[in-house]
Protein backbone atom coordinates (compact mmCIF):
# COMPACT_ATOMS: atom_id res chain seq x y z
CA UNK A 1 0.00 0.00 0.00
CA UNK A 2 0.99 3.45 -0.52
CA UNK A 3 -0.04 6.93 1.42
CA UNK A 4 -1.92 9.09 -0.43
CA UNK A 5 -2.89 12.90 0.11
CA UNK A 6 -5.03 15.01 -1.98
CA UNK A 7 -5.44 18.76 -1.70
CA UNK A 8 -7.02 21.24 -3.97
CA UNK A 9 -10.81 21.33 -3.33
CA UNK A 10 -12.75 23.92 -2.39
CA UNK A 11 -16.11 26.11 -2.97
CA UNK A 12 -16.57 27.13 -6.69
CA UNK A 13 -19.46 28.99 -8.69
CA UNK A 14 -20.94 26.49 -11.58
CA UNK A 15 -19.08 26.68 -14.83
CA UNK A 16 -15.28 27.47 -13.16
CA UNK A 17 -12.56 25.26 -12.61
CA UNK A 18 -10.51 23.19 -9.54
CA UNK A 19 -7.25 21.12 -9.66
CA UNK A 20 -6.82 18.65 -7.40
CA UNK A 21 -3.78 17.08 -6.62
CA UNK A 22 -2.70 13.60 -5.00
CA UNK A 23 0.49 12.88 -3.25
CA UNK A 24 2.31 9.60 -3.20
CA UNK A 25 4.73 8.80 -0.64
CA UNK A 26 5.99 6.06 -2.81
CA UNK A 27 9.52 5.39 -4.99
CA UNK A 28 7.85 3.46 -6.84
CA UNK A 29 5.35 5.83 -7.87
CA UNK A 30 5.55 4.90 -11.80
CA UNK A 31 4.27 1.27 -11.42
CA UNK A 32 1.00 2.62 -10.18
CA UNK A 33 -2.06 3.06 -11.71
CA UNK A 34 -3.83 6.54 -10.18
CA UNK A 35 -7.75 6.51 -10.21
CA UNK A 36 -9.95 9.52 -9.06
CA UNK A 37 -13.10 8.64 -7.03
CA UNK A 38 -15.96 10.71 -5.87
CA UNK A 39 -18.79 10.57 -3.22
CA UNK A 40 -21.50 12.43 -3.11
CA UNK A 41 -23.75 12.35 0.42
CA UNK A 42 -26.23 9.37 0.71
CA UNK A 43 -24.74 7.76 -2.61
CA UNK A 44 -21.98 5.23 -3.37
CA UNK A 45 -18.71 5.74 -4.17
CA UNK A 46 -18.45 6.47 -7.83
CA UNK A 47 -15.45 5.69 -10.62
CA UNK A 48 -14.21 9.76 -12.01
CA UNK A 49 -11.17 9.10 -13.91
CA UNK A 50 -8.25 6.68 -13.99
CA UNK A 51 -4.81 6.39 -15.29
CA UNK A 52 -2.51 3.77 -15.90
CA UNK A 53 0.94 2.86 -15.44
CA UNK A 54 1.17 3.13 -19.66
CA UNK A 55 -0.62 6.51 -19.76
CA UNK A 56 -3.61 5.01 -20.72
CA UNK A 57 -6.56 7.53 -19.44
CA UNK A 58 -10.36 6.41 -18.64
CA UNK A 59 -13.19 8.51 -17.87
CA UNK A 60 -16.57 8.55 -16.61
CA UNK A 61 -19.06 9.42 -19.08
CA UNK A 62 -20.31 12.25 -16.49
CA UNK A 63 -17.08 13.88 -16.80
CA UNK A 64 -15.50 13.33 -20.19
CA UNK A 65 -14.67 16.31 -21.94
CA UNK A 66 -14.57 18.28 -18.93
CA UNK A 67 -12.04 16.33 -16.64
CA UNK A 68 -8.34 15.66 -17.36
CA UNK A 69 -6.33 13.14 -15.00
CA UNK A 70 -2.59 13.59 -15.41
CA UNK A 71 0.29 12.45 -13.43
CA UNK A 72 3.79 13.95 -12.62
CA UNK A 73 5.57 10.93 -11.84
CA UNK A 74 9.18 12.55 -10.72
CA UNK A 75 6.38 14.43 -8.04
CA UNK A 76 5.20 11.52 -6.99
CA UNK A 77 1.73 13.20 -7.89
CA UNK A 78 -1.55 12.49 -10.14
CA UNK A 79 -3.81 15.62 -10.95
CA UNK A 80 -7.49 16.07 -12.06
CA UNK A 81 -8.28 18.91 -13.43
CA UNK A 82 -12.02 20.24 -13.56
CA UNK A 83 -13.20 22.35 -15.90
CA UNK A 84 -17.18 23.51 -17.07
CA UNK A 85 -17.85 22.56 -13.19
CA UNK A 86 -21.16 21.48 -12.81
CA UNK A 87 -23.32 21.65 -8.98
CA UNK A 88 -24.11 17.83 -9.40
CA UNK A 89 -20.20 17.52 -9.70
CA UNK A 90 -20.31 18.32 -5.76
CA UNK A 91 -19.04 15.69 -3.90
CA UNK A 92 -15.27 14.50 -1.72
CA UNK A 93 -13.05 13.51 -4.31
CA UNK A 94 -10.47 10.28 -3.31
CA UNK A 95 -7.39 9.34 -4.83
CA UNK A 96 -6.63 5.90 -5.30
CA UNK A 97 -3.84 3.44 -6.39
CA UNK A 98 -3.31 -0.10 -7.09
CA UNK A 99 -0.33 -1.96 -9.27
CA UNK A 100 -2.55 -3.39 -11.91
CA UNK A 101 -1.91 -2.60 -15.57
CA UNK A 102 -5.56 -1.44 -16.35
CA UNK A 103 -7.81 1.02 -14.58
CA UNK A 104 -10.45 -0.53 -12.92
CA UNK A 105 -14.22 1.34 -11.91
CA UNK A 106 -14.72 -0.75 -9.18
CA UNK A 107 -13.62 1.24 -5.81
CA UNK A 108 -13.49 -2.91 -4.34
CA UNK A 109 -9.96 -2.98 -6.58
CA UNK A 110 -8.15 -0.46 -5.32
CA UNK A 111 -6.12 -1.20 -2.08
CA UNK A 112 -4.48 2.33 -1.29
CA UNK A 113 -6.78 5.76 -0.67
CA UNK A 114 -6.46 9.42 0.24
CA UNK A 115 -8.56 11.15 2.90
CA UNK A 116 -10.67 13.11 0.32
CA UNK A 117 -10.70 16.06 -0.31
CA UNK A 118 -14.17 18.24 -0.18
CA UNK A 119 -15.44 20.29 -3.58
CA UNK A 120 -18.46 21.94 -3.52
CA UNK A 121 -20.09 23.45 -6.76
CA UNK A 122 -22.70 26.30 -6.38
CA UNK A 123 -25.42 26.93 -8.62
Amino acid sequence: QVQLVESGGGLVQAGGSLKLSCAASTRTFSIYTMAWFRQAPGKDREFVAGLTRSGGTSYADSVKGRFTISRDNPKNTVYLHMNSLKPEDTAVYYCAANQAFATYTSAARYNSWGQGTQVTVSS
